[in-house]
């Protein structure tokens, strides 16, 4: 007997080869079993997702006669019916087939490997525990006993313990929240021989930080094996070992980034989504998930509790953590507040004290083009003169974002989008930062021959080289000149390069460390006392209504990388500070800065929000299109729009004008995005749904002419 197994394979939504392909096989297989199938030439991996007999009383067909299946890897535990739920609901909800979200979460290395090669590398011996690594449960006591909890941390741990969340873990910079999560994955691997945590970081640089406090928390007590990390910089064999210990349960904690809320874990009882406030859980290629989102999802689905934790809570989670109020009946998360740093609440381990105070410089009152204003210079050099560290913050890699041509106008324009190249000094090469078009600077001006052309604005790379100029003459304690540090995408290129330079900080070797947002949130700082953000006034009138939001919390993040160590400030008889230099020191965004407000400013941007009917009041999703022309991705989507009005549930949803992406052009391809909104998810869920065939009919037609490729994007985070 033979039996039809419905597979799903990765294949992309825009292809319209639907959720699964069928095949033969000789034998049932349980869902949820990895398959290999053949595929057009190739043979590929995909996951059995329904199997039933291939029998059904009428004579095969030989036109549609199934192609047998190549192998089972039944060497390997199937996938449970809870990842399967997940992926599922995370295809229907942003509107992608169900083997590209399948097949995305699992390591690419799985994808390679042969039944054989598999059943191998399950069969290979683990390596023993080290010694001195085995459980034991009176070191675990002597570890957790060792940190005194603060009267706010205590309290927030017993909410956790006695309520099913989920929880906002609604925390000031250095107020104890990671402190609150060792202890809350202890009680639960203390209570539950088999049960696995999740925890989620929206950076990789902050991945190793964080995995060094839970090994040295857990290793102890439930072996070396017992924490894994899951992220897109680890190699191939890596993640698949990691992937493995979590599938197997061997794994009790996993790490990881937005990648990992789709790791199969049988024992998965607790979530933590750290920083959840982070546009990085928001994918922005391919299949475009909210790793925040489906946590909060899957918690639901597995009765696992949630605890999402920020000191800048994205509005969406602060809104569904309102409290009740007359007709309100409040949201579905439970705030827990932590408004106090470890150190002003009574902890015996002393920490961080108070937060810094905040100043504004006004920019208008500074001579024309004051970089660095006169004050903060003499800020940064009593901080030099007292051997502390200080930290200057600008948004913008390279050395400046342009070079151009005084006499004729010319600019470095990239050739392949609508975007400056930006030139980089250290290895003089104009770069794209989109397509990654790179080429050396040319000796004069390619448009009229004039040998001055000039760098305009400035990047991380020039802002090092002033401080270092500024800064020359400038000796400290010891006599020595002073140290300066950059950290952004460019300078942590090489492997290592990133763990090497924040040791160097770490172990006071850097006087002022320059970079862009990667220092900005989720370091642990002992020795920086002062924080200065350069030209943070861009995103202030920005046409993304997401703006703002972003901007109060990445200085509120950097804010929090001063003064985290009270005992130190007390030592130095320093206090802790906050620069800000900008043009406009009136905006209220700036006034809630200054008191560590975020309550206040939530409160008003939800105002703005709710009168422009715009998220957390509305749903919204996007259409995008891609083609070799901007007529002809406008003309699709405008198509599509016009065929959306026969849907059932067209006259709720909105359909905005197709407009040109800020950055149309990308290397030579044209891109336009067309915005759909509505008061109800459902509706719009309905409408993008009954969407996609109509889109894929129009990719046959005159108006789909030139599109290169479409796709939707559910809860958009940039539009």
């Amino acid at each position: 007997m033979s039996w039809r197994l419905d597979v799903a394979v990765q294949t992309p939504a825009h292809t319209a080869l639907g959720d699964w392909l069928s095949y033969e096989c000789p034998k049932a297989l349980v869902p949820g079993t990895l398959v290999r199938v053949p595929l057009g030439k190739r043979e590929v991996l995909g996951v059995a997702w329904h199997c039933a007999p291939a029998d059904d009383g009428e004579a095969p067909d030989p036109a549609v006669a199934l192609k047998p299946i190549a192998a089972a890897l039944d060497a390997l535990p199937p996938l449970g019916a809870a990842w399967r739920d997940l992926v599922a609901f995370a295809a229907r909800y942003y509107q992608r087939s169900l083997g590209e979200i399948a097949l995305a979460a699992l390591p690419p290395q799985l994808r390679d490997l042969s039944s054989v090669q598999l059943a191998r590398r399950l069969k290979r011996k683990k390596a023993p525990t080290p010694i001195g690594s085995a459980p034991d449960s009176t070191a675990a006591a002597a570890t957790v006993d060792a940190i005194a909890l603060t009267a706010e941390q205590d309290a927030a741990l017993g909410r956790i313990r006695a309520e099913t969340g989920p929880f906002l873990l609604f925390g000031s910079t250095g107020s104890g929240k990671t402190e609150v999560y060792l202890r809350a994955v202890a009680e639960l691997l203390a209570r539950d021989a088999k049960a696995q945590a999740l925890v989620m970081v929206p950076e990789i640089n902050l991945t190793p930080q964080l995995e060094e406090r839970f090994k040295a928390r857990f290793s102890p007590v439930h072996g070396s094996d017992a924490v894994v990390s899951l992220h897109s910089g680890m190699t191939n064999p890596q993640r698949l070992a990691s992937w493995l210990a979590a599938h197997s349960g061997a794994a009790r904690i996993v790490l990881g980034t937005r990648m990992a809320v789709f790791a199969s874990m049988p024992g998965l009882a607790l979530i933590v989504v750290d920083e959840e406030h982070d546009p990085s859980y928001k994918q922005q290629e391919g299949a475009r998930y909210s790793a925040r989102d489906l946590a909060v999802w899957r918690g639901q689905r597995e009765s696992a509790k949630v605890i999402l934790g920020s000191a800048t809570p994205s509005l969406e989670s602060w809104h569904q953590s309102r409290p009740a109020a007359g007709d309100d009946p409040g949201g579905r998360y439970l705030r827990l507040a932590m408004p106090s740093r470890v150190g002003t609440g009574g902890s015996a381990g002393g920490g961080a004290g108070e937060l810094p105070a905040v100043r504004l410089v006004d920019m208008n009152l500074q001579p024309p083009k004051t970089v660095l204003s006169g004050a903060l210079l003499a800020a940064i050099g009593e901080r030099i003169a007292r051997g502390e560290q200080s930290m200057v913050f600008l948004n913008r890699r390279g050395y400046a974002p342009v070079l151009a041509c005084g006499d004729c106008g010319w600019k470095s324009e990239c050739p392949h989008c609508s975007a400056y190249r930006v030139f980089h000094k250290i290895d003089r090469s104009l770069r794209c930062h989109h397509c990654g078009f790179a080429e050396r600077v040319p000796r004069a001006c390619p448009a009229c021959g004039n040998p001055d052309i000039a760098p305009v604005g400035r990047g991380t790379e020039r802002l090092e080289e002033h401080l270092a100029e500024l800064f020359a003459d400038v000796k400290r304690p010891d006599g020595s000149a002073v140290r300066i540090a950059r950290i952004d995408a460019d300078s942590t290129r090489r492997e290592g390069a990133l763990e090497s330079q924040l040791a160097a900080v770490h172990a006071g070797e850097v006087d002022i460390l320059v970079g862009t947002q990667m220092i900005a949130k989720g370091h642990d700082f002992r020795r920086i006392t002062l924080v200065a953000a350069v030209n943070p006034d861009g995103a202030l009138f920005s046409s993304d209504f997401r703006a703002p939001e972003r901007l109060f919390g990445l200085l509120m993040q950097s804010a929090g990388r001063a003064g985290r160590d009270a005992a130190y400030l007390a030592a130095q008889g320093s206090r802790a500070e906050m620069w800000v230099q900008t043009s406009h020191p009136q905006h209220p965004l700036f006034a809630a800065l200054r008191r560590h407000d975020y309550a206040a400013f939530a409160e008003q941007q939800l105002g703005e929000r709710r009168d422009a009917g715009m998220p957390p009041f509305a749903f919204q999703a996007l259409l995008r299109a891609d083609a070799r022309t901007q007529e002809a991705a406008q003309g699709f989507l405008n198509a599509a729009a016009l065929a959306a009005d026969a849907l059932e549930d067209a006259s709720t949803v909105m359909r905005y004008p197709a407009v040109p992406l800020a950055i149309q052009r990308v290397a030579n391809v044209e891109r336009a995005q067309l915005l759909v909104e509505s008061g109800s998810r459902a509706a719009l869920q309905r409408l993008l749904t009954g969407w996609q065939p109509l889109l894929h009919g129009l990719r046959r037609t005159p108006e789909g002419k030139g599109v290169i490729r479409w796709l939707v994007d559910v809860d958009p985070h940039q539009i």
